[in-house]
């Protein structure tokens, strides 16, 4: 059992490979492969992570399409939160509902599963835990893999939406110099800073602390640091009253949250729309440096 703050119902918000390995087959159990791979060669793009489950995965998992279930009408790519109806179809067909508990994981660095985490959370499903190190640490500890598929009898998801756990631009805006909250940026540190410029305009939101999505985890096994490093890294956001987390797309911020949440922060929320859409309004400020 790990020492982070549980949620509210006494669940663990993480659970080990060790400790999944052993539950593997337990019928109400849920494993849930989240990954979008990030593809940069022969040029930058975004591709759903399915080509490599098919391959090898973690027995008995099944794979939950990021692009597929985000919001089809957004931008290509945003991963923008989907309606209650789309998403409790996709989540009934993976046979997600009440009564079962999901463990989420991906390959990269547990973003997408805590995106997909997140996403449960804010439409009322909080039986959700995440694999800590995800498939980095399933494989580095040489746990089983298999490439067969698996398919689970279609549940009822009951869609419960928590409105305030997912925040507009306007909310932002006016979050800005609000003494009692903290905002957050997930994103890289030259990005925060404005050395790079990703979205069309440079820097950060005004005010916004930069705690990224990379800096939470062990490099090699792709774990959540200990509890005392991380109460550390995010020591300015506990002490808030509400704490905003964004990103590009909102997919680093559902890190940064989920991490809060784990810690035990009771009112965070996440910028959906992020850089992606904050810089395309010239209204909105930014600023540079840390």
């Amino acid at each position: 059992m790990n020492k982070y703050a549980l949620s509210d119902n006494n669940l663990e918000l993480l659970v080990e490979p060790a400790w999944l390995e052993e539950h593997l087959n337990d019928p109400n159990l849920r494993v849930v492969d989240a990954t979008v791979q990030v593809k940069l060669w022969p040029f930058p793009r975004i591709v759903s992570g399915v080509r490599n489950f098919r391959r090898r995965h973690i027995p008995g998992a099944v794979f939950a399409d990021l692009l597929k279930i985000s919001d089809p009408k957004a931008r290509r790519h945003t991963f923008t939160f989907p309606k209650a109806d789309r998403f409790a179809q996709f989540m009934s067909r993976l046979g997600i509902g009440e009564g079962v508990r999901v463990i989420i994981y991906d390959e990269r660095e547990n973003m997408w599963a805590a995106r997909l985490w997140w996403m449960l959370r804010t439409f009322g499903f909080d039986n959700a835990s995440i694999l800590n190190g995800g498939w980095a640490a399933w494989r580095l500890e040489d746990r089983p893999i298999s490439s067969q598929s698996s398919t689970h009898p279609p549940s009822e998801f009951i869609p419960r939406l928590r409105p305030e756990l997912i925040v507009n631009k306007e909310e932002v805006l006016d979050a800005i110099g609000e003494k009692e909250t903290c905002i957050v940026s997930a994103l890289g540190r030259r990005q925060h800073r404005g050395e790079r410029n990703e979205y069309g305009r440079r820097g950060h939101i005004p005010g916004a602390k930069n705690v990224t999505a990379w800096e939470i985890l062990d490099r090699k096994t792709k774990r959540y640091r200990p509890e005392k490093e991380l109460r550390e890294l995010f020591r300015p956001m506990l002490n808030k009253e509400r704490v905003i987390t964004y990103c590009g797309g909102g997919i680093a911020a559902s890190s940064d949250a989920f991490v809060l949440h784990l810690l035990g922060h009771q009112n965070v929320a996440v910028y959906d729309g992020g850089l992606l859409e904050w810089c395309k309004d010239r209204n909105l400020p930014l600023e540079l440096g840390e």
